[in-house]
Order: structure tokens, then C-alpha cells, then sequence
């Protein structure tokens, strides 16, 4: 997760400093789905960890546990990602011209 945070602010940054927008809209797109596929990937194995605690085949349990809440985390982080995104669309729709 802690390397999405990095490509999303790196993006951002090398888009503040390239004058064609044209080019950065590809990359956002690329990014994202990288991260969305990155969340969905910790989440499966959260769901191999809780499937293996409640089986009982679980070999570490500290790990179990540390698969889940990178699974929880990014979860929350994604759906912070989704609301902002929602708010900024429903500001640009209020904006009268």
C-alpha cells in the first residue's frame, strides 16, 4: 500500500511539473488500476488467511493477522480514494459558469 501512497504522490508531482496534461491522464488511469488490483490481491489473501485460521491450518498466526489488516487497511484507504473522488465530482457539478 505504502507503494501506491508513493507512486500517486510521485505522479502528482511530476505532473505539476510537465506543461502537457494530456500525457498525465493515461498515467492516473494506469496508477489506479495498479492499486485497485494491489487491494484486491491483499484481498484474497486475507480471505486464504481467515480460511486457513478456521480450518486450523494456519502455520503463523502473527502473519494471518498482519495479511488481514493490510487487507483492512487498504480497503479503507480505497474507499477514502472513491469519497474524495465523489466529493470533487459533486464540487465541479455545483460550480456554476
Amino acid at each position: 500500500m505504502q507503494n501506491s501512497l508513493d507512486k500517486i504522490s510521485s505522479l502528482l508531482n511530476s505532473t505539476n511539473t510537465q506543461k502537457g496534461a494530456s500525457k498525465s491522464g493515461g498515467d492516473f488511469s494506469k496508477v489506479l488500476e495498479n492499486s485497485l488490483s494491489e487491494v484486491n490481491k491483499l484481498q484474497q489473501n486475507s480471505e486464504k488467511a481467515m480460511a486457513d485460521m478456521a480450518t486450523g491450518e494456519v502455520k503463523d498466526l502473527h502473519q494471518a493477522a498482519i495479511a488481514i489488516d493490510k487487507a483492512e487497511l487498504s480497503m479503507k484507504m480505497m474507499l477514502e480514494v472513491r469519497n474524495k473522488a465523489l466529493n470533487a465530482y459533486k464540487e465541479i457539478a455545483r460550480t456554476q459558469i
